[in-house]
């Protein structure tokens, strides 16, 4: 039978191997640099701002790479299982830190690590992807930024711009849970509004051409999500709409710039940097299970002036005197 003097001994260590259990810390007085892993699903417009963003607000406060912070990018072009490598790699090398950019390399990096702080940007819904515990106080290794879309100002930019469509298309990725989430708001905004919607979901890139060529055959206009498939495909799936003079509404800027004819929503580049500047107080001593998942909160809309004269679209005075306008299609 232990005495009591030593059950108390055993106690207090016991607790002490307790409190020390969780998300590690990054020690940021040691003379090594710091080991920052960014992981990124694939390489388009919009994810790669985020990533500039981020790595700006890192220098902005002082964490240079190759002076006191190296950074490891690794894309996974697309594929899952190479971003579950990519993270896998991350944490048996040790990584300070990872930055997951999407939702696939973000549920790829928390499924490799509990330990590891993850700063994460461009994921719809963390809780729905199954890597915090709520929007307020995350309770996991992970924080950072969501790019939930502003679907209600796109679906009032299909009635003011095309307000004699009824049937909307959305083409989206099947395999992502935050292409799932943002069709179900635009079934949503379009109900309440009174559109229909017809959806077609694809698997990968090799499958757009042929789901762009059954949509486009019965409905009036088109959404595209904030989707990394439909993203690395803009170009084309454009081409094939605007050559059946259906215009798309996409769900951010970089969709208006490849030929889409406008959009209402975030800036990827400052979405990153707000991640970086989080990134900045985890690096400082705060904890990520302890902080919340940001959202940015300002819009602009983005219109393409060379998309709407092809398609006889006149642009109402009052979006064109506060919108971003695009003179070409690229």
């Amino acid at each position: 039978m232990v005495g009591n003097k030593n059950f108390k001994i055993v106690v207090l260590l016991i607790l002490l191997v307790v409190s020390l259990v969780g998300c590690k810390s990054v020690d940021t007085s040691k003379d090594d640099k710091i080991k920052i892993g960014i992981t990124q699903i694939t390489e388009h417009p919009a994810l790669d701002l985020a990533r500039e963003g981020f790595i700006k607000a890192l220098e902005d406060n002082g964490f240079e790479d190759g002076n006191n912070i190296e950074i490891d990018f690794q894309s996974a072009q697309g594929d899952i299982p190479t971003s579950q490598t990519i993270a896998q790699n991350f944490v048996s090398q040790n990584k300070d830190m990872i930055f997951a950019i999407a939702t696939p390399s973000a549920q790829s990096a928390f499924n490799s690590t509990n330990e590891i702080p993850i700063l994460i940007t461009a994921v719809t819904d963390p809780v729905e992807a199954g890597i915090v515990k709520s929007i307020e106080k995350t309770q996991t290794n992970v924080t950072g930024t969501s790019d939930i879309t502003p679907v209600n100002k796109q679906f009032e930019l299909i009635k003011k711009l095309v307000p004699n469509s009824k049937k909307v298309g959305i083409i989206y990725n099947t395999s992502e849970i935050n292409s799932k989430i943002q069709v179900d708001m635009a079934k949503e905004e379009a109900k309440k509004i009174g559109f229909d919607i017809e959806e077609v979901g694809v698997s990968s890139v090799n499958e757009v051409s042929q789901a762009m060529d059954k949509l486009i055959q019965s409905v009036d206009v088109v959404y595209t999500p904030a989707d990394n498939i439909v993203a690395s495909s803009m170009s084309l799936i454009a081409n094939k709409c605007n050559q059946k003079n259906i215009p798309i509404i996409g769900a951010e800027e970089s969709h208006v710039k490849l030929g889409a004819l406008a959009t209402e929503g975030i800036d990827y580049n400052q979405l990153g940097y707000e991640t970086g500047l989080m990134a900045v107080q985890v690096l400082n001593g705060e904890k990520p299970q302890d902080m919340s998942i940001q959202h940015i909160k300002n819009t602009t809309l983005v219109i393409n002036e060379k998309v709407a004269k092809m398609l006889d679209i006149e642009i109402p005075d009052d979006l064109k005197a506060k919108a971003q306008l695009i003179k070409g299609d690229n």
